[in-house]
């Protein structure tokens, strides 16, 4: 497996690891005293986390490749958190944003 593969697959595994860490938010934001809720710290922790291994992804992927793959997939992973755990709706526009996001991967892949 290349070291461009495996930078690929760190920014996936950080953008569920981002995910996980919106999760958390998303409940500390549910408390009267968000910013001291242990679901923040929790939350603020796991964003953190993931800064070491920014710097391995920056050597070997573009930025561009790397800010559209991890910012589709925090879309995909954050709207199936929100529309299975939060009950939360889709409109149509946000349901046409998520289809024109899924397109900039295609053409990512298709011409990068």
């Amino acid at each position: 497996m290349g070291k461009s593969t495996i930078a690929i697959l760190v920014t996936l595994a950080f953008s569920l690891v981002g995910v996980l860490g919106d999760y958390f938010l998303k409940l500390a934001s549910g408390r009267e005293q968000s910013l001291r809720s242990g679901w923040f710290y929790l939350g603020f922790a796991l964003y953190a986390s993931t800064a070491f291994g920014w710097v391995f992804v920056m050597k070997h992927l573009k930025l561009a490749t790397i800010s559209v793959l991890y910012s589709v997939s925090m879309i995909l992973l954050l709207t199936a958190i929100g529309v299975l755990v939060f009950r939360e709706r889709l409109t149509y526009g946000e349901m046409a944003g998520i289809a024109l996001a899924l397109a900039s991967l295609v053409l990512l892949t298709r011409f990068a």
